[in-house]
């Protein structure tokens, strides 16, 4: 039997490195996954060696303790493979193949999948609509930190690249379409950014750039990045953001030094609800990037949110935000006739497209996130250097595919 490593949670600030089960064509019982999943055949599946799987800010807030999973959770939801087993059901997709793997998991059937909604597909979580690999209550789908792993309605769900050979040499940036980059690029979309528009993104952070990343892709006029991380705004500037620091106050002033007027077109939040307050020393207060987000966008305009906001918080700053209740101005969002977007980002609606803007050379998303190759047994350190805010997308290199 092939073995098969992988990256689980350990409790609040500690991840390992584990042995787990080689993946076989039928869901199994094990930490995180609901009852009701045990047993599922997966004829439709396939197992992929992994090419590259990425560490990101929503693994980082279980492995904070900010969430209710369970202890052994298999984490990665941002997954890169090579098809090495196909299930007897699947047609098209083919062993050898390399594929990106939405993070959402869709099963292409129901009514929410055929409407492209598959960040909410009904048929995969039996708790809730939408689900993803190796995350909370998100069904139990094992995650992809690993050397191995299963993906689900492999027809539907795999984007397969054109080319193997191309696909490697641009591996660095092509493992974003999993995540990062449809998340930031769906944001952006949302928030209404076309040519021309002023864009502010909260968070400097990999979905941010993500985001300033395709605003600028969009044809935004100024993209504007705000944070309090010197190392992060620093990473914004690089591919031509202007950047405002939060630990100087709130953003609308500076956002007036910069423009003019103390507004912009079109908000995205790529913070979520660890979002601080304003200010040296601020502490937590979960709704103050959406309540800055709806002052300092336009009347009329429109908030993209692809920061991640729970319903479970075991680490919340009170007992409302323990429940993912949040103290919203939502009569000035009223008042202004601002548009929201929140959710899952429907990878599926933008990867394919993505894909090709990075194969063409439109756009070099590796490069703006500052993504970095680490080892799998590398997991825990750089989990750390995560948290403790590097200015680095950190990609996993589980099998030796990543020079």
């Amino acid at each position: 039997m092939t073995g098969n490593k992988a990256v689980a949670y350990k409790g609040p600030g500690k991840v390992e490195l584990i042995d787990i089960d080689y993946p076989t064509f039928e869901l199994k019982d094990g930490p995180g996954v609901n009852p009701a999943n045990v047993g599922r055949s997966v004829r439709h599946g396939v197992i992929l060696k992994t090419v590259a799987t990425n560490i990101c800010g929503s693994d980082q807030h279980m492995v904070r303790g900010r969430t209710t999973a369970p202890t052994d959770l298999v984490l990665g939801h941002e997954i890169t493979g090579e098809v090495v087993e196909v299930g007897p059901d699947v047609e098209f997709i083919k062993v050898g193949d390399i594929c990106s793997v939405p993070f959402n998991i869709a099963c292409g059937r129901c009514r929410n999948c055929k409407e492209r909604k598959t960040g909410i597909c009904l048929n995969v979580n039996p708790d809730r609509p939408g689900s993803a690999y190796g995350y909370v209550d998100m069904g139990g789908w094992v995650g992809g930190q690993a050397n191995y792993v299963l993906v689900p309605y492999a027809d539907w769900n795999l984007l397969k690249f054109p080319d193997k050979d191309q696909a490697l040499e641009k591996m660095m940036d092509l493992t974003m379409l999993s995540d990062i980059f449809p998340t930031g690029f769906h944001g952006a979309v949302t928030a209404g950014v076309g040519v021309g528009s002023t864009v502010y993104v909260a968070g400097a952070g990999p979905v941010g750039l993500a985001a300033a990343t395709s605003a600028q892709l969009l044809g935004a006029a100024v993209v504007i990045v705000g944070d309090m991380n010197a190392d992060r705004l620093a990473q914004a500037r690089s591919f031509g953001c202007e950047t405002i620091d939060l630990s100087k106050g709130g953003p609308a002033e500076q956002i007036e030094q910069l423009l003019g007027v103390p507004e912009v077109d079109c908000g995205v939040d790529a913070v979520g609800f660890e979002a601080k307050g304003h200010g040296a020393g601020a502490h937590e207060a979960p709704a103050t990037v959406l309540n800055s987000l709806m002052e300092v966008t336009a009347a009329g305009g429109a908030l993209g949110i692809p920061g991640l906001y729970v319903t479970g918080d075991p680490g919340g700053v009170d007992e409302a935000a323990k429940k993912g209740s949040l103290s919203l101005s939502l009569g000035t969002g009223w008042a202004k006739s601002l548009s929201f977007t929140t959710g899952q980002c429907p990878v599926m609606k933008y990867n394919r497209q993505l894909m090709m803007a990075i194969l063409h050379d439109k756009v070099h998303i590796a490069k703006n996130v500052n993504a970095k190759a680490i080892a799998l047994e590398d997991a825990p350190k750089g989990y750390a250097e995560f948290d403790a805010g590097a200015a680095t997308k950190f990609v996993l290199n589980p099998n030796g595919y990543l020079s």
